[in-house]
């Protein structure tokens, strides 16, 4: 195969697939691909699919289509599926693409080259779809979007049984990893520069639930998942740590204790809600009721005054009245959320809840989505109003702000991960040296001017900087040395090994 031979991955779903693309292109450059740029055609282009809602299969089966007849015209290009999708669906995509090459699932990430090749040698199709994890995704090499930031894998699958929620079938039971692998895979990642890292699960307050108890004997460490964030706080030069996502279910006092106590433990909480409805959460097999949530809320929020909560929230499951949805909006009254990630019930076939009767016609559906969005909406903005004239510290970002050019502006996450836009005024026009303005991985602090339900603005002085401190770190050299380096071939590292022997675990999406 020519080493010339360029890929592009198409990223579909949560926080999880964005974490396997970035092994899919490790294990692609290790075998000498090269990574397209931007409007540049690809010899081989990946999907990496979702599958929780039905917009994701047509999502997919619409651009295969597209790229049926580009394929046509170039003798030698390839097209693969994977993801959850193609664990779900099989044989299945050849079938509805049959210009596909390979599919492969979510248990064999690093099969891929290799079909990919077979596929070409042998001019057909290669359908393989493993039915447990064969190589945990997070010792594979990996090709990392960010110089400063990075998600850390800390276990796969997921042990809930949500009624709408096909993950589990296709992901597989909780498999979680070594404390000591994850803590090694971080400390590696601080050594090359990164100062912000999350911790990924489909539920991370269950992590623990293969690893045995803290005595040694049989069952789960129940405080895994906190000492593990107390074991990030030690790590020098760790900046920042987030995790995503965990279950109320499992969420105990033992976590909120750590992250209060733990400085680098960011102040933002992502709880899944899904709805404030008791007799819904019950259809919804979520083994919380609204009285347990707005009780975790009421204590992180006396124990982390300053921390931003969102959640997710879906409207229409099966079943769901009028009085029901009014449940959902007064939890959402009494938490407070920072923000909200709203969905219309998507029926997903093979889940219990597609055969449920109730099925709340989609009119219903859509003005209660309506009411849901405009309440969030208006307390996000009060919420984020409440913080004009405070002053924050703020990870410098790339990519956050589309107008950062022609605002003169930069962009950055505040600790308790809002989107700020700050004001760093205009290098040629302002005699700013380049060593005093920031770069992306560098820490600032600044002062809130404005807020919209969805951002902060922090604007210029008289000189038009909003900058008020300034700390150039490790990161902003990382990202300064690889964007100087842009049209190098990008660095691959090349995973991380297994610290010792584990003990076999169950096999194994973030969902909560």
């Amino acid at each position: 195969m020519s080493s010339s031979r360029k890929y592009e991955i198409v990223t579909y779903g949560c926080q999880m697939n964005v974490h396997d693309s970035e092994r899919l292109s490790g294990l692609l450059e290790s075998a000498g691909y090269e990574r397209a740029e931007q409007g540049e055609s690809a010899d081989v282009v990946v999907f990496n699919t979702c599958a929780v809602r039905e917009n994701a299969d047509n999502r997919l089966y619409g651009n295969l289509g597209h790229l049926a007849s580009v394929k046509a015209q170039r003798p030698g290009m390839q097209i693969a599926v994977g993801g959850c999708l193609a664990q779900k669906d099989r044989g299945e995509v050849i079938r509805r693409a049959p210009y596909v090459d390979v599919v492969f699932g979510t248990h064999n990430l690093a099969a891929l080259p290799v079909l990919l090749e077979r596929a070409r040698v042998r001019q057909e199709a290669q359908v393989e779809i493993a039915e447990a994890l064969e190589v945990f995704p997070s010792t594979l090499p990996s090709r990392r979007e960010s110089a400063y930031a990075a998600w850390v894998s800390i276990s796969v699958g997921c042990n809930n049984k949500c009624t709408f929620c096909i993950v589990p079938s296709l992901r597989g039971t909780e498999r979680d990893r070594r404390p000591g692998e994850i803590l090694a895979e971080i400390e590696a990642l601080v050594a090359e520069g990164v100062v912000e890292i999350t911790l990924l699960g489909q539920n991370v307050n269950s992590y623990g639930v293969g690893l045995g108890s803290v005595d040694g004997g049989p069952g789960a460490d129940s405080e895994a998942f906190s000492g593990l964030l107390r074991a990030c706080g030690r790590i020098e030069g760790l900046e920042r740590v987030r995790f995503t996502s965990p279950h109320p279910r499992d969420f105990t006092d033992d976590v909120i204790a750590a992250m209060a106590q733990t400085p680098n433990v960011m102040p933002s909480l992502h709880m899944p809600l899904q709805s404030g409805s008791d007799a819904v959460l019950r259809a919804m097999r979520r083994s919380y009721r609204q009285e347990r949530y707005l009780g975790i809320i009421e204590r992180v929020r006396k124990a982390i005054p300053h921390a931003a909560i969102t959640t997710d929230v879906i409207v229409g499951f099966p079943g769901e009245t009028e009085a029901d949805f009014e449940q959902t909006l007064h939890v959402v009254r009494e938490s407070r959320f920072a923000s909200a990630f709203t969905f219309q019930y998507s029926k997903r076939p093979g889940t219990p809840a597609a055969e449920m009767d109730g099925q709340v016609p989609k009119q219903v559906v859509q003005e209660r989505y309506e009411r849901l969005v405009a309440l969030q909406e208006e307390i996000s903005w009060a919420e984020n109003r409440k913080l004009v004239g405070t002053e924050v510290e703020l990870l410098v970002a790339e990519g956050e702000g589309r107008k950062d050019g022609a605002t003169h502006r930069m962009s950055g996450r505040a600790r308790d991960n809002r989107l700020v836009h700050f004001a760093v005024g205009d290098a040629t026009a302002d005699g700013t040296r380049e060593e005093q303005r920031p770069r992306p991985g560098d820490l600032v602090t600044t002062r809130i001017t404005y807020a919209a339900p969805h951002h902060l603005v922090a604007d210029g002085d008289e000189n038009g900087s909003a900058v008020r401190t300034l700390r150039r770190l490790r990161s902003g050299d990382a990202w300064e040395a690889r964007h100087a380096a842009a049209n190098a071939k990008p660095v691959v590292s090349l995973g991380m090994p297994g610290v010792g022997s584990p003990a076999p675990l169950s096999p194994a999406p973030v969902c909560g």
